[in-house]
């Protein structure tokens, strides 16, 4: 890693960064149990595993003062009628916070707060979505083309997906009428209950 200057350019066909330091595949195996119609999942799995989304870091030192940056590309597609996600997580440091400007595409933004609090924001060419502190959070992909979206947060937040991969998320995006709609995810645990 480089110290100075840091600098990249993104390819707009592909999305991907000119440097990166680290590049994530996360696989349709590796969201086993997150979406909701586990029949569907299955049925998908059999035909072959393949690639829901990428993360393209920029690394910086796990320290205060620094920030970690990157790319992520979250592909087109359906489980069912749920859309293409992340796994979603905490931050290991509760109050850190993130920033996703979006490069291209349609997505969403889901998040949800340790007390189960919960909220949402769309994600669109030139938007930005601020996720505060102690909010979880995963992006989905609503959209017939990748969702491309650059990140930034502080390099010692951490992440903590143990929680989403045991409790799940509060809310659900699926296909409704041709359209994205946030549904209550039936299997939820909310916080009182854990």
């Amino acid at each position: 890693m480089e110290k100075f200057p840091l600098d990249f350019n993104i390819d707009r066909i592909s999305g991907t960064p000119g440097r990166y330091d680290k590049h994530i595949q996360r696989m349709l195996s590796d969201m086993r149990g997150q979406f909701a119609d586990q029949d569907a999942y299955q049925k998908m799995i059999e035909e072959g595993d393949r690639i829901l989304y990428e993360v393209y870091e920029i690394g910086r030192p796990g320290i205060a003062g620094e920030l970690m940056q990157g790319i992520s590309i979250i592909h087109a597609g359906k489980v069912g009628d749920e859309y293409f996600m992340t796994k979603g997580h905490f931050h290991s440091r509760l109050e850190m916070a993130e920033v996703y400007y979006c490069l291209m595409g349609q997505g969403m933004v889901i998040m949800e707060t340790p007390e189960g609090g919960q909220s949402s924001r769309e994600l669109g060419p030139d938007s930005v979505v601020y996720i505060p502190p102690r909010w979880a959070h995963r992006s989905v992909n609503t959209g017939q083309q990748d969702l491309i979206f650059f990140f930034v947060y502080p390099s010692d937040a951490g992440h903590n997906y143990g929680t989403i991969e045991e409790y799940g998320f509060g809310k659900l995006v699926v296909e409704r009428d041709h359209r994205p709609a946030i549904i209550d995810n039936p299997r939820w645990v909310p916080p009182e209950a854990r």
